[in-house]
């Protein structure tokens, strides 16, 4: 078989690193995981920890009663999400003796499967437990726009999210597109990170543009969000060659399997938003 060269294992390494360079929503995740993954269906435990409670006292002696057990906030998510890819290369030897064929294809099926992934996750934004700024979409504006993020921010910090904390919100293109108008009447001093088109910071938080917001019906669900409200996990990425019985050919399958769950509902915030008409 004209496969023999070929090293699953590598090329797994190497799309679970395209991954992580093409993944837009997973990156700003709990991404703390614990678990032995062989099929779809067997279960993660998502790593976390309560918040110890504080005491203060005035005017007396401090005296320490019994050291209390710390709520353990860590939670078991079960991985039922699986993308693969199944495809002809001919001859697989001579593929990867010329290079750019083979990292093609292996670009190719990382940036297919990252697009799964991302999409997956950012339907978070439409679970029961996120939180919408507002049952009826509001119409975004150059004068609102920035209105609306001051609200998400606000709102995280009424529930006790730290000031320091990232915040992130990924938006769709058309309301980056606001955003960057409204940027540059303001002329901060991000204007640097503004050449790039894809990503800035307005106060804390970062703005991140993607294709895969999810909608509901014409309305967009942005997540506004930290690290810690939504969990996931990408616990298994196999990959293999092999030989179709009715083809001179060799081909290449392979597939990941990832979860993903909203866990601190109140460090999310999502704006119900569309563009005008």
């Amino acid at each position: 078989m004209s496969y023999n060269n070929f090293i699953p294992t590598v090329w797994a390494k190497n799309i679970e690193r395209d991954l992580e360079r093409k993944l837009v929503f997973a990156e700003d995740c709990n991404r703390k995981y614990e678990g032995d993954v062989k099929k779809m269906g067997d279960t993660v435990r998502i790593l976390g920890v309560g918040k110890p409670t504080i005491t203060t006292t005035e005017d007396k002696d401090i005296t320490l009663p019994d050291a209390e057990t710390v709520e353990d906030t860590s939670v078991t998510m079960p991985i039922r999400h699986i993308s693969y890819f199944n495809y002809l290369v001919g001859d697989i030897d001579k593929a990867q003796a010329s290079g750019d064929i083979m990292a093609t294809l292996n670009a190719e099926s990382s940036q297919g499967v990252a697009n799964e992934m991302d999409k997956y996750i950012a339907t978070m934004a439409l679970a029961r437990e996120a939180v919408l700024h507002a049952k009826a979409a509001e119409v975004v504006s150059v004068d609102n726009a920035l209105k609306l993020l001051d609200f998400a921010a606000q709102k995280l910090y009424e529930n006790d999210v730290p000031a320091d904390s990232k915040i992130v919100a990924t938006v769709p293109p058309w309301y980056f597109m606001i955003f960057k108008e409204k940027y540059i009447q303001l002329d901060t001093n991000n204007s640097e990170m503004m050449k790039n088109g894809k990503a800035a910071r307005y106060g804390n938080i970062i703005i991140k543009m993607s294709n895969n917001v999810a909608k509901s019906g014409t309305d967009s669900r942005i997540m506004v969000r930290t690290p810690k409200a939504i969990a996931f996990a990408n616990p298994m990425t196999h990959v293999e060659a092999y030989r179709p019985e009715k083809k001179f050919a060799d081909a290449v399958k392979g597939f990941v399997l990832y979860g993903a769950q909203i866990v601190r509902p109140e460090e999310m915030i999502v704006l119900n938003v569309k563009p005008k008409e």
